[in-house]
């Protein structure tokens, strides 16, 4: 393989959905809440989707979300549910190294709102990118992979793909990349390295 394209929120990051119940705690919801509202409630997902892609906007994504969840205070929603994130100094740092053996590397990201990103450091991270938001595609349609492929200088085929998300990584692998589900730097970093032919720790 000779190109890695990762995740944001939960790859390079702490895990999303931590975040998510440090939120709900915070506002005296049951933890799981917004676990259970996107499994069982097709509106929750509907919005995501329309946030992902830039039919709304973080202020009316808030005002409807937070209604779903029973939330009277719904200002700054986005930035409070993401609170909790952290940077995965592991990953950041394989990634990193993997750049400089001369791995093409790209950034494919669902985008809940530009805000959470440290674009500060995209020049040094990648040689590609692509955020849903921007480009009106989510993953995992098949766009939007084949954008970041080419975005990073790679055909599908060359691409190796990291995502916390099954589904995403079935959207990957559907166009020919090859894909792993991040559980962890312990557990992703060494398929990597298997892959790219490199040591990243």
């Amino acid at each position: 393989m000779r190109a890695l394209l990762v995740d944001y929120g939960g790859v390079l990051t702490s895990n999303v959905f931590e975040s998510f119940r440090a939120f709900c705690v915070a506002e005296g919801l049951d933890p799981d809440a917004i676990r259970r509202l996107f499994r069982d409630d097709p509106r929750a997902l509907e919005l995501v989707r329309e946030l992902e892609t830039g039919a709304i906007d973080e202020d009316g994504f808030g005002r409807r979300f937070g209604e779903l969840l029973g939330i009277e205070d719904r200002a700054g929603l986005v930035d409070r549910m993401f609170d909790g994130l952290r940077a995965d100094e592991e990953m950041v740092a394989a990634l990193r190294k993997a750049r400089a053996a001369g791995v093409r590397t790209g950034l494919v990201s669902n985008s809940m709102g530009a805000g959470r990103y440290d674009r500060a450091a995209f020049p040094e991270l990648f040689d590609g990118v692509v955020i849903s938001g921007e480009v009106g595609f989510h993953k995992p349609q098949p766009e939007i992979f084949l954008l970041a492929a080419e975005r990073a200088g790679a055909t599908a085929e060359d691409c190796v793909f990291v995502d916390d998300l099954r589904e995403n990584c079935e959207g990957a692998e559907a166009v020919g990349m090859t894909a792993i589900l991040h559980r962890g730097a312990e557990t992703t970093l060494p398929k990597l390295e298997r892959l790219l032919g490199l040591s990243l720790r």
